[in-house]
């Protein structure tokens, strides 16, 4: 499930993309196939980077010397990765889970290039309060949610740091209501048959991309996207003590 679109990355041949906190590898992936380009995903937890390196088999192309796949395990709050390693960064879901998450913004900007492209996504207010009213367990499990974004504030603190925003877009319409259903039945939700059929319907979607719901979603993405998703470029810096 693709929360990031690359239609709105301008993606060159040679370009290092980092999917920070990539978990099962959707983006990492994506990013490799997507053209000639070094992608690298790093995460905490070593058993979804090994379910990534799973899923990646059956994609990667040892024959072409012009693109290239790492994984490795790294804190956000300390990348293993020199300044200005990366044309492109992307942090999907991933923020919600940081308490520090400012001291992994700082980071993101420095291996980011000058020029560069971050991406980042976070849970939608309105939906995730919903959740957490629903259930307390959903947002108090061990690796769960620490906050609920203020997408507006969230984009000024990542302006602040001298990026400039530049698309947004909402994403998962059709999961809102899933989760709803599974904070609402938490203690219950593996005995419920409407949360196994909303599943079901969910995967289809996955599976097929049928018209109706592909289409609803685009629709419904605008009121209910669970997912809210900012693009922004690294500004260049500034030239200091030009002489003529």
């Amino acid at each position: 499930m693709q929360t990031v679109e690359f239609k709105h990355i301008a993606l060159q041949a040679g370009d290092k993309v980092l999917d920070l906190g990539c978990g099962e590898g959707r983006h990492v992936i994506s990013a490799y196939l997507e053209g000639d380009v070094q992608a690298v995903g790093v995460d905490l937890g070593f058993e979804d980077l090994k379910i990534t390196a799973e899923k990646f088999a059956d994609f990667s192309e040892p024959d072409n010397d012009k693109k290239s796949f790492g994984l490795s395990v790294a804190n956000a709050l300390s990348l293993p990765f020199a300044d200005n390693t990366f044309e492109v960064v992307i942090c999907s879901e991933v923020l919600e889970h940081i308490p520090d998450y400012s001291s992994a913004l700082i980071e993101i900007e420095r291996v980011l290039v000058p020029g560069g492209t971050f991406v980042a996504s976070v849970p939608r207010a309105w939906p995730e309060k919903i959740c957490w009213a629903f259930s307390s367990a959903y947002h108090q499990v061990e690796g769960g949610h620490l906050r609920i974004f203020n997408a507006a504030q969230l984009r000024g603190e990542i302006e602040a740091r001298g990026f400039k925003h530049y698309r947004r877009h909402w994403a998962h319409a059709l999961h809102a209501p899933f989760w709803w259903l599974k904070c609402l039945f938490w203690e219950k939700q593996e005995q419920s048959k409407l949360i196994a059929w909303y599943h079901k319907l969910l995967v289809w979607d996955l599976m097929e991309h049928p018209w109706i719901t592909r289409g609803l979603e685009k629709i419904l993405n605008p009121v209910m996207g669970k997912s809210v998703v900012m693009y922004f470029q690294k500004q260049q810096p500034a030239t200091e003590g030009l002489v003529e």
